[in-house]
């Protein structure tokens, strides 16, 4: 039985059949399975076979995978590559100008109708400056014209910038007028934008008067905002503007400092026409408000700022009325930047300003003074550089300050003004003294106490103007004490010759040598101070010779202005120039430029410098060579 169950049931089981000897079925699908069963082994073999690609087959494989993404995401993809082998041609310095406007007409007519769309490329940006540049006027216009209406769109863009920027650089006047105005209600926006913000900048520096009191005008009030012709060219100040159409102090404070914080919280600082804002915003503010300003900007910030007019009277105020700690953030900013700071032209006023206010005169030396000594020669005869070292030998003297720059430093802020609130003070008791028959004997004290608190709090703050230390003991820790004085006469003796032929470099020669104003230098240096008398001596005891390059000292124009104002201010030099140079040889140099310096004996106020060259100097006056000049003082009087 069992071998019988075994039978049946190996009977009963399915014999595969062979497929080699069976014909494939009907079925499509299963035909087409089966034959790529039959296949795959080949097409295996087949890669396994096959050759590796090399590095530059990869390369130009993924290239070419590339630009056809970049094909696919950009649009003008295929004009650009075109516009970019026509500028590596068209930018050549070695181009001849007929190819060159050839190229730029023709790399115009490829972009024409899609000037807007391409312009924020980082390519085509690039390609429409060049052309821009080289075009032809009325090319020029064409551009101008497509993009006119895209201009507030592009001015945020960080290529299409550099397109706007040298569009304005090249606009007609008329041109630059439609620009300005398609920028109205648009100003303030712009100016938080760190892209934008340079449009406006550049727009505002190529701008007439009237243009720029319409950029400004917004920035000032809502009102101004909205009617741009309220305002008129002679009302350029804030103050004059509020005052001739009655604009309430408060909504334009409001309205001011919401333009002014986001700009200062992202720091664009960098542009005049923020500085002359914040200028104005000084005028009108309330103390809270001007002391926050000056805590935001009394940091690196302040460094970016004082390249402009504007921006160096903001950082003299921030020095004049910042508390000690601000003081001390701003002088550690300039750390490193006092020797740019020095050349510039606006710049240097601060750090005048520093060395005539700033009472911590050791943190002064360290970053000031120690980086000033390290180019003191160069600074000397600088135009600007000298500047600061001046300050220190003559303080505020006009003869080496424009009026410009003494007003600069003899601005203030109403509201922080020490001047300006005890004006305000007297004229409150003044008026309370007028009411006190209407009011009570309660409300008298009480308003009094407050006036005597506000009183207080001025007295107690930080805020002097001009520093609470002397100002002659300031400038002997800064010139004398730090070494700055005895390292500068070093350099007057080692470098006499050309620092007295110097348009620049004679005035701190003269300064030195006199020992500064108030007699600063003595009489500690001197013997260093009469060093440099007998030197510049010697050079003017050289004897005179026409082979020579450079003029006798007594005949160069420079030179010969310093000895005689030398000789009129200072009796020890004259003394020592005469009996060095000059004695027994005053006929031979009473011609020419030197007959000043010989008629400047006989004008000195010093009547022992007068009977020193007497005996020897009238001969010549009764012969007529030289006149009999009158002493200063007579003069004078």
């Amino acid at each position: 039985m069992a071998a019988k169950k075994q039978v049946v049931a190996k009977t009963n089981k399915r014999k595969r059949p062979n497929t080699e000897t069976r014909e494939a079925p009907s079925n499509s699908k299963v035909s087409k399975f089966v034959a790529s069963k039959k296949h795959k082994p080949e097409s295996a073999a087949k890669e396994k076979t096959k050759t590796p690609l090399t590095g530059r087959e990869r390369r130009l494989h993924a290239k070419e995978l590339a630009n056809a993404r970049k094909k696919k995401r950009k649009r003008h993809y295929s004009l650009e590559q075109e516009l970019a082998r026509l500028w590596e041609k068209m930018r050549r310095h070695e181009i001849a100008k007929e190819d060159r406007a050839r190229l730029v007409t023709e790399a115009l007519q490829k972009m024409k109708g899609k000037i807007a769309e391409i312009a924020g490329s980082h390519i085509s940006s690039r390609v429409l400056q060049t052309c821009v540049k080289h075009c032809s006027q009325d090319e020029r216009d064409v551009v101008f014209e497509e993009l006119r209406p895209h201009f507030l769109t592009l001015a945020y863009n960080a290529y299409a910038v550099h397109l706007v920027k040298k569009m304005l650089d090249n606009a007609s006047k008329k041109q630059l007028a439609g620009f300005i105005s398609t920028l109205r209600g648009h100003v303030a926006p712009l100016l938080r934008h760190m892209v934008g913000s340079v449009v406006v900048e550049h727009a505002y520096e190529l701008a007439n008067a009237a243009q720029k009191q319409e950029l400004l005008s917004e920035l000032y009030s809502t009102e101004l905002q909205l009617f741009k012709d309220l305002v008129s060219l002679k009302e350029n100040r804030l103050l004059d503007v509020m005052s001739k159409l009655g604009l309430q102090k408060g909504s334009v404070l409001r309205h001011m400092t919401s333009v002014i914080r986001p700009i200062l919280e992202k720091g664009i600082v960098d542009h005049s026409i923020l500085h002359r804002v914040l200028l104005e915003y000084f005028s009108i503010a309330d103390k809270l408000s001007v002391t926050d300003i000056i805590q935001q900007l009394s940091s690196p910030l302040i460094v970016r700022m004082i390249g402009t007019r504007d921006g160096a009277k903001i950082g003299i105020l921030c020095v004049k009325y910042g508390k000690a700690k601000e003081r001390k953030k701003i002088i550690k900013g300039l750390k490193g930047h006092i020797d740019k700071t020095a050349y510039h032209q606006y710049g240097c006023m601060v750090l005048v300003c520093i060395l005539s206010v700033v009472d911590d005169t050791k943190l002064i030396t360290k970053v000031i003074i120690h980086e000033l000594q390290t180019t003191l020669k160069e600074l000397v005869l600088d135009k600007n550089g000298r500047r600061p070292i001046l300050q220190l030998l003559h303080p505020n003297s006009s003869r080496y300050f424009s009026p410009d720059d003494l007003a600069s430093l003899n601005l203030s802020i109403p509201s922080l003004s020490l001047k300006d609130q005890s004006e305000a003070s007297s004229l409150t008791e003044a008026s309370k003294v007028s009411l006190g028959e209407k009011e009570s004997k309660e409300d008298m004290e009480v308003e009094m106490d407050e006036v005597n608190k506000e009183k207080t709090s001025v007295d107690d703050s930080d805020l002097a103007e001009s520093g609470k230390k002397d100002p002659f003991v300031r400038r002997q820790e800064l010139l004398i004490k730090s070494g700055l004085a005895d390292k500068l006469l070093d350099i007057c003796i080692e470098s006499v010759g050309e620092l007295i032929r110097s348009n620049f470099g004679k005035e701190v020669l003269y300064e030195v040598a006199t020992g500064g104003s108030d007699g600063i230098m003595h009489p500690t240096l001197d013997d260093k101070i009469n060093s440099l008398h007998n030197a510049i001596s010697s050079l003017a005891a050289m004897p005179k010779s026409e082979d020579s390059e450079e003029d006798h000292v007594l005949e160069n124009f420079h030179s010969s202005r310093t000895i005689r104002k030398l000789i009129l201010d200072c009796p020890n030099f004259a003394s020592t120039l005469w009996e060095k140079a000059l004695k027994g040889k005053s006929e031979l140099w009473a011609h020419g430029h030197s007959c000043k310096v010989i008629s400047a004996f006989l004008e000195s106020p010093d009547p022992n410098v007068q009977n020193l060259v007497k005996k020897e100097l009238q001969p010549l006056i009764d012969n007529g060579i030289m006149k009999n000049p009158k002493p200063k003082e007579q003069a004078s009087q």
